[in-house]
């Protein structure tokens, strides 16, 4: 991971009491280990946090709802956004297109919050070379098997598709070097805490804060003289 900071502006309070400059967390996974579930778990847990909802030009799924699941684009819209630079990343995912919006990702940097989002494998690789800092996680199962399970039985995929996501999963797998954490989604729960302790440790990276809150933090604090009697 780049040593750079990332965005200077809405620094925002840690642990201590210094303040860190906000980044970009990027969940990465085979299809089925359940990034985007992790990803909105931390968002709830952590005021500090926001996530990143995606646009997408695929088909609205039954229970999604628009702004809040994706942002549902024509590929018009979408290459329009792409071309204006509206876009962080975009991919093409089994035939329909998906990115991560740059305006409300800047937004909550400037507001002081750390943005969490999910993405493939091409897109966490296209954030770290926009946003240098970026923190990258890559999420997976306990073992295969475990993933065709969880894959099958999410029951929005058509056979077809099942079968493409599986067949894409040995290229996905042989990434994990590439990414900062490797995270085992075994049990959610605590899956998600492992990906809130890695957020914590990062704000409290010295290349995060500015030079005025590390000197701060170690200046000597000066003793109150009593008056003489």
């Amino acid at each position: 991971m780049s040593s750079k900071a990332g965005p200077k502006s809405g620094a925002r309070r840690s642990s201590f009491g210094l303040r860190h400059s906000p980044f970009l967390v990027v969940l990465s996974s085979p299809s089925g280990a359940g990034k985007t579930t992790i990803c909105r778990a931390v968002a709830r847990r952590d005021p500090g946090i926001t996530y990143s909802v995606s646009a997408t030009t695929r088909p609205k799924r039954r229970g999604e709802v628009e702004g809040r699941s994706y942002f549902f684009c024509s590929e018009r819209q979408f290459e329009q956004l792409r071309t204006k630079g509206g876009l962080i990343e975009s991919a093409v995912v089994y035939d329909h297109r998906y990115g991560t919006p740059r305006a409300p990702v800047l937004r909550h940097f400037r507001n002081g919050r750390d943005v969490i989002a999910d993405t493939d494998v091409q897109g966490m690789r296209s954030c770290r070379r926009a946003l240098p800092g970026s923190v990258s996680v890559f999420i997976t199962a306990p073992n295969l098997g475990e993933l065709d399970r969880r894959l099958r039985s999410r029951g929005t995929d058509s056979p077809e598709e099942v079968e493409r996501r599986g067949a894409d999963r040995k290229q996905e797998l042989a990434a994990i070097p590439e990414f900062d954490y490797l995270v085992v989604n075994d049990r959610l729960q605590a899956a998600v805490d492992d990906v809130m302790a890695i957020v914590r440790a990062e704000r409290l990276r010295t290349a995060r804060m500015s030079r005025t809150a590390l000197a701060r933090s170690h200046k000597p604090k000066t003793e109150s003289r009593r008056p003489r009697r």
